[in-house]
């Protein structure tokens, strides 16, 4: 049984918004996940997609999508990304009640995987189109849902965590943030978390060990669109 984390499929089966565009790379995106993800993940194995899932602006333009991400082998788990519009926060019992035995939905809430838990909200990072007063806003909602859903496992018994973000977990010019710190306070062993796409993006936050935490960027296209094991 193993753990993988990857993120930003950016599908578009009835929305029409081919990924190419934004490099060759992209060709084919979906195609190269689909036969990479059936190669690693075995039936017993979790993956945790952590955010921007489809182009779809709700579940109606979603559903090829999200049936494309049902049919992949493994137990799914998918975080909610700043693309995915079919899915606000008040919906997450909704969706995880729809796709029951299909999908999990992260949002306010937790998982188990054997004796970890794994927690996680969409988060936020200033990309400088924010005013100070809403990114502050946006700070304070994320780290509140962040703290929920530690909270929640915590009084469920567990104590060992794996924290996943959509957002890095820091902007351009933090060296740490409420994000870190709050992984360091529940001594959470790793942080998984996407979004940054393109090489000059891949470093835009941490990657690697950083106050005994290890830090992993899973972005499609920084992973080649192969799932990256976690545990």
């Amino acid at each position: 049984m193993a753990l993988y984390g990857i993120g930003d499929f950016h599908l578009s089966f009835m929305a029409n918004r081919p990924m190419d565009v934004f490099g060759p790379e992209w060709k084919d995106h979906a195609k190269r996940l689909q036969e990479n993800w059936q190669r690693l993940v075995k039936p017993e194995d979790t993956v945790v997609a952590t955010g921007d899932h489809s182009w779809g602006r709700n579940l109606k333009e979603c559903r090829q999508d999200l049936e494309f991400i049902e049919a992949l082998p493994g137990r799914k788990i998918l975080l909610r990304g700043n693309h995915d519009m079919f899915w606000s926060a008040k919906k997450t019992p909704q969706l995880n009640q729809r796709f029951a035995g299909r999908l999990e939905f992260l949002q306010d809430n937790f998982f188990a995987y054997g004796d970890y838990a794994l927690v996680g909200t969409k988060g936020y990072c200033d990309e400088g189109r924010d005013t100070p007063r809403q990114v502050e806003k946006l700070l304070k909602r994320e780290t509140a849902r962040l703290r929920l859903s530690f909270s929640l496992a915590r009084e469920a018994g567990y104590e060992k965590f794996i924290m996943f973000l959509h957002y890095p977990p820091t902007s351009l010019y933090e060296a740490e943030s409420c994000f870190t710190r709050m992984a360091e306070e529940y001594g959470a062993e790793k942080v998984v978390y996407s979004h940054c796409h393109g090489k000059a993006r891949y470093g835009d936050s941490i990657r690697g060990a950083f106050h005994g935490i290890e830090y992993k960027l899973v972005s499609s296209d920084y992973l080649a669109f192969v799932p990256e094991r976690i545990l």
